[in-house]
């Protein structure tokens, strides 16, 4: 720390202040003391500040189907964050979201193990649980389409959902038709309220949803046959990437053209979406940027500041070659 204050030009109160993540260090400082980080490689002792701090430096983190996109992308964000603080991350997986598994996840994490939590489940049954536990260290939650909060952070999946509509309606669609997340998810409820909002307020009929058992491509692949038996479908929005590919795939075992019949919309931007034949238009949600929210807003309470709200993170529509406006009648 002696040779990073040296360098910088700093005091090592300074460099300490940078590497807590003190908000009260000018931005042209704390960018200096970070430069002198990365050229000394410096790394802080955890050790010796645990002791000093009397903590853990240990976050922990409790997770449900990680194979899902979201939680995945937000616990990489996770782990980069609290690495670049200083903390190591303790994660725990649970199989199922009754009461006394989440509560066990919880106990297993104390205070002698960690310095706040954060939990990547964003379904209600688990939300609905953690309300109803009381905690000894700060607890942040990753709710999908949750309005904003001092202890929950987001992605406004609502308005992601409704610019998705908005597109379709504007190249001269009628309607447009939904392939729906799994019962449960609140990035299903979210996305779903969009789409109604939207359709609602242009005064067109919402088609009946086509609901789905998971988040995988062959759900949207099944979803996908059911609508390439319906007349009229010239746009679907798809709750998820994997479903639109699973449709898309449906689409072309029956001789539906995407996008020359049918627009497919999709929803994350996975990293493949770019590469599906055709390109997929989807909503980029930044999950990582989720991570670092969370881990940001924990570190705050923890160091007993006033709970701020969370502001929620803005999607973005990214159109590529899978919509176009519909078929010409006649």
């Amino acid at each position: 720390m002696v040779d990073v204050a040296r360098l910088a030009g700093v005091s090592q109160q300074t460099v300490s202040r940078v590497v807590n993540g003190a908000s009260n260090v000018a931005p042209d400082i704390r960018e200096r003391v970070q430069l002198a980080i990365e050229q000394l490689s410096y790394r802080r002792n955890t050790a010796a500040a645990a002791l000093a701090s009397n903590r853990t430096m240990n976050l922990g983190v409790v997770s449900y189907a990680l194979s899902v996109h979201g939680p995945s992308v937000a616990l990489f964000g996770i782990s980069e964050e609290a690495r670049t603080n200083g903390y190591s991350t303790r994660l725990i997986t649970i199989g199922s979201l009754d009461h006394s598994s989440i509560r066990a996840a919880l106990r297993e994490l104390t205070s002698d193990e960690v310095d706040g939590v954060i939990v990547l489940a964003p379904l209600r049954a688990a939300i609905e649980v953690l309300r109803g536990i009381e905690t000894d260290v700060p607890v942040i939650t990753f709710e999908q389409g949750s309005p904003e909060s001092t202890r929950s952070v987001s992605i406004d999946e609502v308005d992601g959902a409704r610019r998705v509509v908005r597109h379709l309606l504007d190249l001269g669609h009628e309607t447009v038709w939904h392939v729906q997340g799994p019962e449960g998810w609140m990035a299903s409820d979210a996305r779903t309220r969009g789409w109604m909002l939207e359709l609602s307020a242009a005064g067109r009929m919402a088609p009946p949803v086509v609901t789905t058992a998971d988040w995988s491509a062959e759900s949207g692949y099944r979803a996908g046959l059911q609508l390439a038996e319906k007349s009229g479908v010239t746009a679907v929005f798809a709750a998820n990437d994997p479903f639109a590919l699973g449709v898309m795939k449906a689409f072309n075992e029956h001789g539906i053209a995407v996008p020359e019949q049918v627009s497919v919309v999709g929803f994350d931007d996975v990293a493949e979406a770019r590469y599906f034949q055709p390109a997929l238009t989807t909503v980029v949600l930044d999950f990582e940027e989720i991570g670092r929210a969370a881990v940001a807003s924990i570190l705050s309470l923890m160091r007993g500041q006033e709970p701020a709200v969370i502001p929620l993170i803005e999607p973005t529509l990214v159109v590529r070659d899978s919509t176009a406006p519909p078929p010409a009648r006649g």
